[in-house]
């Protein structure tokens, strides 16, 4: 059985975009947790469970949070494992703030930070992690590429009989 993937938002309010990944974690299978925490109201939490992850069983981190938060960079702190950073799109400056706090880690903590509300590429890619390690994950991801270079093929052939009947 595949690592599971932990899947952890600053708030409950992050949910709506974090459930994209959640969806692709599902659709190849891959077990997870969700949970919320927070870096600034819950730091001491945050640290435990990231200290914690290889132990139970987690392959990957997921973290996602809006404005200046570094929910990413915390629980990158306590852990070797992979963490993948969802900038989460607030009001003030447009996800800019959570996108640069994600991004911008010192180094020896890095956090792999997917665009601005990016959450199904951070499940895609924590699939990829886990599937360096797992055939019939990097089987199911080389389906997919398939079946999306198939999608755009089918796109392309209908793009030149729409331009013929012009």
């Amino acid at each position: 059985m595949s690592k599971k993937v932990a899947v952890i938002m600053g708030s409950d309010s992050d949910f709506p975009v974090v459930k994209s990944a959640v969806e692709k974690l599902k659709s190849f299978g891959v077990p997870y947790e969700v949970h919320v925490m927070s870096a600034h109201r819950t730091p001491e939490l945050a640290a435990e469970f990231s200290k914690h992850a290889v132990e139970n069983g987690f392959g990957v981190i997921i973290a996602a949070a809006g404005k200046a938060a570094h929910l990413g960079g915390v629980l990158a702190a306590h852990t070797i494992l992979p963490v993948i950073g969802i900038p989460v799109k607030s009001d003030a400056l447009d996800g800019m703030d959570a996108l640069l706090a994600t991004v911008q880690m010192p180094p020896g903590i890095p956090v792999a930070t997917v665009g601005i509300n990016s959450a199904a590429n951070a499940g895609i890619l924590a699939v990829q992690m886990l599937a360096l390690s797992d055939s019939e994950l990097a089987e199911a991801l080389q389906k997919m590429k398939s079946d999306m270079a198939e999608g755009v093929k089918k796109k392309d052939l209908a793009m030149q009989e729409l331009v013929k009947s012009l």
